[in-house]
C-alpha cells in the first residue's frame, strides 16, 4: 500500500510555524494552536500574509524534501521553498525536445484534453444516473451529446489552436448546464457562467480556489517524478507559469475539483453567508469557508479511486503521482502515448 502524506494548510494570519522536537507546532501570540507529527507532513502551504516559518523548520523541510509553499488568500501562487532538486536530467531533456516539437507536443495535449472532455461528460452522465427525471434533463443530454462530438473531433486535430478551440467549446457546453448539478436551492448558490479573475459569485469563488489547490498538488507530483512543471505541451510558456501542471490538471478538474465543490454545496457543508462580496462585485470565501474546503480537500486526497489502466484502487493523492509517472514514461519513449486518467 502507498500512503499519501498530509499537506499542512496554514490559514491563521499571524501564525508562527516552527519545529518542536519531532513535531510541527503552530503558535499565535504565545499560545499553542496546533501540533502535528513531522513524519506525517509531506508539504506545508501557507495562505495569506503574516505567517512565519522558523529557520529550523525550514532547514528540516529542505533536507527531507518537504516543500513550503506560499499563496495569497485567493489561492494564487506566490513562492515556494524546496531543497535540492533530483530530477532526471535525461528525462527533462526529452521533455524540452517534445515541448519544442509541435507535432509531438500536440500528441500529448490531445490525450489530456480528450480526457478532460470525457471526464466532464462523465460527471454529467453520473448526475443523470443518480437523479432520473431531474431538472434540466433535456439540456444535460444535449450537452452530453455535443461533448461526445467534441471527443470525435479531437482525434483529427492537427494544430494546437484548433485543439484549444474544441476544449473551449466543450467547456462552454459543460458549464452551460452546471447549475443543474446544484441541488441546494439557496438562491445565492446559483451558477450562471464560469467567470474568474475575479470570480463574481460563490460557486466560481470555490471553483477557482479548488483549481488553485489542484494545481499545487499536480505540480508537486510532477516534481516527484522528475519532470519540469514549467514546460508544458498545451499551455504556452510564460514566466512563472507552471504550464505542465496546468496541462496535467485538466483531466482532474471535473472529477476532483468540480465534484468536491458540488458536494460541499449540495450537502450544505458551506452556506451562502460564508463569503465576502467586495465593492467591485468580486466574491471571496471567508476564513471559515476556506478552512471547510481545505479540510474536505485533504480528506478527499485520502479517499480511493479506481484506476482503469492500472486496474487497482488508490488514494486520490497518489493518483496524481501515478499519472505523472505515466507522463514521464511517455516523455522517455517507454510507452507510445500518454494514457490520461478517465474517471467513471
Amino acid at each position: 500500500m502507498k500512503l499519501v502524506k498530509n499537506t499542512l494548510y496554514v490559514t491563521l494570519e499571524g501564525a508562527w510555524v516552527h519545529k518542536e522536537g519531532e513535531a510541527v507546532t503552530i503558535h499565535k501570540e504565545h499560545s499553542k494552536v496546533a501540533q502535528f507529527p513531522l513524519h506525517q507532513i509531506g508539504e506545508i502551504v501557507c495562505f495569506g500574509f503574516g505567517i512565519g516559518v522558523s529557520p529550523n523548520l525550514t532547514e528540516h523541510c529542505a533536507s527531507k524534501g518537504v516543500t513550503i509553499t506560499y499563496v495569497d488568500g485567493r489561492g494564487k501562487f506566490l513562492a515556494r521553498m524546496q531543497g535540492p532538486v533530483h530530477g532526471n536530467v535525461l528525462l527533462r531533456r526529452s521533455q524540452y525536445r517534445i515541448a519544442d516539437n509541435p507535432e509531438m507536443s500536440l500528441s500529448i495535449a490531445k490525450c489530456c484534453i480528450a480526457a478532460k472532455i470525457q471526464n466532464q461528460r462523465n460527471v454529467l452522465l453520473r448526475h443523470l444516473r443518480n437523479h432520473p427525471n431531474c431538472d434540466g434533463e433535456m439540456e444535460l443530454k444535449s450537452s452530453i451529446s455535443a461533448m461526445e462530438h467534441s471527443l470525435t473531433t479531437v482525434k483529427n486535430v492537427s494544430e494546437a489552436g484548433t485543439l484549444r478551440g474544441i476544449e473551449g467549446d466543450a467547456a462552454d457546453r459543460y458549464f452551460s448546464v452546471f447549475n443543474y448539478l446544484i441541488l441546494n436551492k439557496d438562491s445565492e448558490f446559483v451558477f450562471k457562467s464560469r467567470n474568474r479573475r475575479p470570480p463574481m459569485d460563490r460557486i466560481n469563488a470555490m471553483l477557482s480556489y479548488a483549481y488553485s489547490i489542484l494545481a499545487l498538488d499536480i505540480r508537486s507530483a510532477l516534481e516527484c517524478v522528475g519532470l519540469d512543471p514549467y514546460v508544458g505541451f498545451l499551455h504556452v510558456d510564460r514566466p512563472g507559469r507552471p504550464s505542465l501542471a496546468l496541462d496535467l490538471m485538466e483531466e482532474f478538474r471535473a472529477p476532483i475539483a468540480d465534484r468536491l465543490v458540488l458536494s460541499l454545496v449540495n450537502l450544505k457543508q458551506v452556506n451562502s453567508k460564508g463569503f465576502k462580496v467586495q465593492p467591485n462585485g468580486e466574491v471571496e470565501m471567508n476564513d471559515e469557508t476556506r478552512k471547510t474546503l481545505l479540510a474536505a480537500w485533504q480528506k478527499r486526497k485520502t479517499e480511493e479511486l479506481y484506476h482503469p489502466l492500472l486496474e487497482e484502487s488508490m488514494q486520490t493523492g497518489m493518483l496524481y503521482v501515478e499519472q505523472a509517472r505515466l507522463l514521464a514514461k511517455c516523455v522517455r519513449g517507454d510507452i507510445e502515448y500518454y494514457p490520461a486518467y478517465l474517471w467513471r
